[in-house]
């Protein structure tokens, strides 16, 4: 497929201009491909942390499963019941962000790692509530760690997804554009010293037989 010619003047200061812009053009596409072979990592590396988080959180779950029904068998359903609802509390979450490449990651903490949803009486408990209580702080956690990195993992694969539109533009429109054009104008300066070297030639010719 011909590359299409960049509309400019055919002179040679445009053509010094055209020059100038490949070398930048060369120089931008070479940083852009550097940052997205560190996005690409950064992407891979959130992946594999994404799938161990989602299995720590199933595993999360399933002991936090257990616990709680090894709990409502010892109590009973009614009494556990209400010692849960009167120590209701919405966690809380700190949100923040990093930079990676020029991407603003996200950043969750769960303040106390959920702690604060423990207040039930003691006295009236067992440490199978307790240790039902624990598990389900764990899987608190892991939820915030998964959605940190699952919103990690969509930011950085739409930047991956911008920065190989950039790269195929300078690849395969900007910069052979700006060769083609290039060699357009050497041809055409080229055509015209050929004409210019013909036309002296016959007005030494012509001087010489006058």
């Amino acid at each position: 497929m011909p590359q299409q010619i960049i509309k400019v003047r055919p002179t040679k200061i445009e053509l010094v201009k055209l020059k100038r812009r490949l070398s930048l053009a060369e120089r931008v596409q070479k940083i852009v491909k550097d940052r997205l072979s560190i996005l690409t990592m950064e992407f891979l590396q959130a992946a594999r942390e994404t799938v161990e988080a989602k299995r720590k959180l199933i595993d999360a779950f399933s002991e936090a499963y257990k616990a709680l029904s090894i709990a409502t068998g010892y109590h009973g359903y009614i009494a556990l019941e209400k010692e849960l609802i009167a120590t209701e509390a919405d966690p809380t979450i700190v949100a923040g962000s990093r930079n990676i490449a020029g991407v603003r990651i996200p950043s969750l903490e769960l303040i106390g790692n959920g702690k604060t949803m423990r207040g039930y009486n003691l006295l009236d408990t067992s440490s199978l509530l307790d240790h039902a209580a624990q598990l389900s702080e764990k899987c608190l956690k892991a939820i915030v760690e998964l959605a940190e990195l699952q919103r990690s993992l969509e930011l950085l694969g739409m930047e991956i997804n911008r920065t190989k539109r950039t790269t195929n533009a300078l690849e395969y429109m900007i910069i052979p554009g700006l060769k083609a054009t290039i060699n357009y104008l050497n041809m055409k300066f080229e055509e015209r010293d050929r004409e210019e070297k013909a036309r002296l030639k016959r007005v030494k010719v012509l001087v010489a037989r006058g």
